[in-house]
């Protein structure tokens, strides 16, 4: 049995997108394709566009991350509406999530370790599959771990404005997945979709990593009976490893000083082709192309670009 994620009704409404970035460094390139492909698709939609700081992961957040981040947007020239949201203020909102779901028989608690889950899988779409070891109850003498979503076996379609058609069967593919972790954090998954829906989030534009995980917020969606969401997947940019562009990979803040010309090379890559002297305009000039001249159907229809 497929399910589609597409809401007729999600076409009536405002366009209201957002970015959400997450405080671990400062912004890059990479960054910097994401919250330009998003912003200006908003704005091209008459839309509101929203900014989220998802800081739910203190061991990995840099001090001073979030102020940098927000500098840089109002130094790049962007304009959120309202305002800013941090995941850090709404972790009851979360708790209140996997209470509903507990009440349903939908969230279930585990006992397992990363290595036991290891031992006991097979390879899925994002690492190990978690083979269900806990779902019937914990094994006696065992203490909880974490928290658990209990996926249904049936195969999840939506259409990706950019990636195209995606199907996927979580329960197969992942398997149940964490909503809070071991460590007593909320994991992302369960935090992205009750803050889209509370804020009324209806579309996403955001980097390809994020696709094969889109099918298990699809299926909290349904779990939690929020409304669905329309998606866009950009290219993320590589570096010549092949790897990600990010703080890990140690990608280069981006340049307060050379803004102009980080900005039309992120609009290059997605296709919008700016004249080569545009990155000698200002800021201002270039933005005022970029909102006449946007075209989510230029943007290239891949995961990734090649390496910058």
């Amino acid at each position: 049995m497929a399910i589609y994620s597409d809401n007729p009704a999600i076409s009536t409404a405002p366009y209201r997108g957002r970015f959400a970035p997450s405080p671990t460094g400062p912004l890059h390139f990479g960054s910097l394709i994401a919250a330009v492909g998003s912003y200006l698709e908003a704005r091209a939609q008459g839309g509101e566009w929203l900014l989220r700081i998802e800081d739910l992961d203190p061991p990995r957040e840099m001090a001073g991350a979030t102020d940098s981040i927000l500098a840089t947007l109002e130094a790049y020239g962007f304009e959120w509406d309202g305002p800013v949201v941090k995941q850090s203020d709404r972790l009851q909102h979360y708790r209140d999530a996997l209470d509903r779901l507990n009440a349903k028989g939908l969230a279930y608690p585990c006992a397992c370790t990363r290595k036991e889950i290891a031992d006991s899988s097979i390879r899925g779409i994002d690492g190990p599959v978690y083979p269900g070891t806990c779902r019937n109850g914990l094994a006696e003498g065992r203490e909880v771990r974490a928290w658990r979503l209990r996926t249904t076996d049936r195969v999840l379609e939506f259409i990706d404005e950019i990636q195209g058609l995606q199907c996927q069967n979580v329960y197969r593919d992942v398997g149940d997945f964490v909503l809070l972790r071991a460590d007593g954090y909320f994991a992302y998954q369960l935090a992205v979709v009750v803050d889209d829906a509370e804020q009324g989030v209806n579309h996403v534009v955001r980097g390809a990593d994020l696709l094969d995980s889109t099918a298990r917020q699809v299926e909290l969606q349904l779990a939690l009976n929020l409304p669905s969401v329309k998606y866009a997947h950009l290219p993320i940019a590589v570096n010549e490893a092949g790897e990600k562009l990010s703080k890990q990979t140690k990608a280069p803040a981006l340049s307060l000083i050379d803004s102009s010309r980080e900005l039309v090379d992120a609009l290059r890559v997605l296709g919008q082709a700016p004249e080569a002297e545009m990155a000698r305009a200002s800021l201002g000039d270039i933005w005022i192309w970029a909102r006449e001249n946007w075209r989510l159907a230029r943007v290239p229809k891949q995961r990734q670009l090649g390496s910058l």
